[in-house]
């Protein structure tokens, strides 16, 4: 039985608070590819591996939303309704397996992958013209029963390689939401409508705005809308994964039968 067999039933099972990686696991994750189990040196996941990832294609996405487009021009919905943030970058699709590693990473406690997805984000990104990283808040009640924050691991490693500062104070969630991935899409906006708050001094900043996964975008979208409404003269967007609409297809198909 590979190491991939072995690994990826404990990422597929039900998700609870109490299921974490088991120790012998988390300790392989220094040497040994989350995926494959051969050597990756002192990253989570092997050379091999990783190039198989998914790859964003940004040549046929939106340079808004990230959303596919054709010839990578500007989509009809940003178009029509032109979001608070001006641009998306993201390192992989949301799909099979970068969407198990996320998962390893928000569910099981493979905080490494944190550090390693915003490294290798900070190579995509051009910091010259960026303030400050804001990472995605959690609601404390949220914070609590997780016990960290996924998208502060990223922006953290993110801005020690753009020698940027990490501006964890100036957006919060200011009331708890049901879940998105639970929620029918359509209602995803309105899920997170004043969900945000901003306290900070954002006037003529320029932010790079960064979470794990974007799924339809509400949630990025809401709080890029909080940060602009606070001053902030440009937010763009860097995720690890984009879900576009295959791959958002596939999510609502796997919830539908469960």
């Amino acid at each position: 039985m590979t190491f991939l067999h072995t690994i990826l039933p404990l990422i597929q099972r039900p998700l609870s608070r109490s299921h974490c990686l088991p120790t012998n696991l988390s300790g392989l994750l220094a040497s040994c590819c989350l995926l494959c189990g051969e050597n990756s040196g002192s990253a989570p996941i092997c050379p091999a591996c990783a190039a198989d990832l998914p790859l964003f294609s940004a040549h046929h996405a939106c340079p808004c939303c990230g959303e596919v487009s054709t010839l990578g021009s500007t989509c009809g919905r940003c178009l029509r309704r032109p979001p608070a943030f001006s641009r998306t970058q993201a390192l992989w699709r949301y799909a099979f397996p970068a969407d198990r590693l996320i998962q390893a990473l928000k569910y099981r406690h493979c905080l490494p992958l944190g550090t390693w997805f915003g490294e290798i984000l900070a190579t995509t990104i051009d910091a010259k013209d960026i303030d400050s990283i804001v990472p995605l808040p959690l609601h404390p009640q949220r914070l609590a029963e997780r016990g960290f924050n996924q998208s502060v691991l990223i922006a953290e490693a993110l801005g020690n390689c753009l020698n940027l500062p990490v501006d964890r104070d100036s957006l919060q969630r200011s009331r708890p939401t049901p879940p998105q991935a639970g929620q029918p899409y359509r209602r995803r906006q309105a899920n997170v409508r004043d969900a945000f708050e901003s306290c900070g001094k954002l006037s003529g900043q320029r932010l790079l705005l960064v979470d794990d996964v974007m799924t339809t975008g509400a949630t990025l979208r809401e709080a890029a809308r909080i940060l602009r409404l606070h001053g902030a003269t440009e937010v763009r967007l860097a995720v690890v994964a984009r879900a576009l609409r295959d791959d958002r297809k596939m999510l609502q198909d796997r919830t539908s039968v469960l």
